[in-house]
């Protein structure tokens, strides 16, 4: 196993007799990128300030590199945590340069390999030529690198980044957020971040850990998380999609309003009978020649695909993602089948049969 840079055990913090983060528990591997994904108030960003040493600990254990840095009567100070920091604003100083705000944190080295420092920084973020320009000069995707430059130049065992790009547009967003991945990548660093964007999750991270309510619902890698939620909590906030009724059969194949489902689950199923199904918008492919026909009840046009949400036979709702060379109106009925390949299936809950991102 790789060395562990980051390890967080049964950790609970919080304000005044509000518990904000509960019994949290992760690692953090030489080398990951890891993510805290949730919804506003769910506790990731008091997560992360807790690892920075910002504020101490009721409970649990946070160690660094195997060393114990947090616990309840024990607070390790931030400056001597090896910790880089990259704020949600950037924080960058405007009165300095870029070569001044990267070249903050390194006043401890002679002024020669000071500057070979930041000058391999501004280049590994491919600003290298911008040395003498200042923050207000240069724009919001640039300035987020330069954050990014400064937190890394002190060469620290763990990068924490607070919602990184939230202050870009969306184009933007996306673009730098493959970016930021391939300089830290590039670099070999260890880093965690937070955001309540799983696109940005999916594009960044190698582990993600959805929250809610101060819990840890899962902590995986994104592809499990999409194919194998551990519940619903995080089937309704990972991606799209809606649960449907079934039955499971003793054959291991699943009777829906949708069809004969004879997908992998994505767990031992020991129970039989009645389920809910979560079918995603990938699960269910536009077909003219299929014999089983759905209304539109709603449609949301995307530009190179229409989102459109279905109604079955059977009465359930369904979504599909479909090519907007295929344009069809609410009241029109459609050919579908299935193609569903992960089968994420819980012991059935009456009036569940809605959006699973609900």
């Amino acid at each position: 196993m790789d060395k562990i840079v980051l390890e967080m055990k049964d950790v609970s913090q919080a304000y005044g007799s509000q518990w904000v983060v509960k019994n949290l528990s992760l690692t953090l591997e030489k080398g990951q990128i890891g993510c805290l994904l949730g919804a506003s108030g769910c506790g990731k960003t008091t997560v992360l300030r807790t690892i920075a040493g910002f504020e101490p600990l009721l409970q649990g254990t946070i160690a660094l590199n195997g060393k114990i840095v947090s616990q309840a009567g024990l607070t390790t100070a931030p400056a001597k945590r090896a910790i880089g920091m990259v704020f949600q604003d950037y924080a960058l100083f405007p009165h300095l340069t870029l070569f001044g705000n990267v070249a903050f944190g390194l006043q401890d080295l002679e002024r020669r390999e000071r500057a070979v420092r930041v000058s391999e920084m501004l280049e590994l973020v491919g600003l290298d030529k911008a040395h003498t320009k200042y923050p207000h000069e240069i724009s919001g995707g640039q300035q987020q690198r330069v954050a990014l430059a400064r937190a890394l130049a002190p060469k620290p065992d763990l990068l924490l980044m607070d919602e990184p790009f939230s202050n870009l547009d969306v184009a933007l967003r996306e673009r730098l957020s493959v970016e930021v991945r391939d300089i830290l990548k590039a670099y070999g660093a260890t880093a965690l971040f937070v955001t309540h964007n799983q696109h940005e999750a999916f594009a960044v991270a190698d582990r993600i850990g959805v929250m809610d309510d101060g819990t840890m619902l899962q902590w995986d890698e994104a592809h499990t998380l999409y194919h194998c939620p551990a519940n619903r909590r995080v089937a309704a906030f990972v991606g799209e999609g809606m649960f449907i009724p079934g039955n499971i059969q003793a054959t291991g194949k699943v009777e829906t309003g949708l069809g004969t489902l004879d997908g992998v689950f994505c767990a031992d199923t020991e129970h039989r009978g009645a389920v809910d199904v979560l079918i995603r918008p990938e699960d269910v492919v536009h077909d003219d020649s299929s014999p089983i026909k759905a209304e539109v009840v709603r449609r949301n046009f995307r530009g190179a695909n229409v989102f459109y949400t279905l109604r079955l036979i059977s009465g359930d709702l369904v979504q599909a993602l479909v090519p907007s060379h295929c344009d069809h109106k609410p009241g029109e009925h459609i050919g579908i089948r299935s193609d569903v390949r992960h089968l994420v299936t819980f012991p059935r809950e009456e009036n569940v049969h809605a959006r699973a991102d609900s």
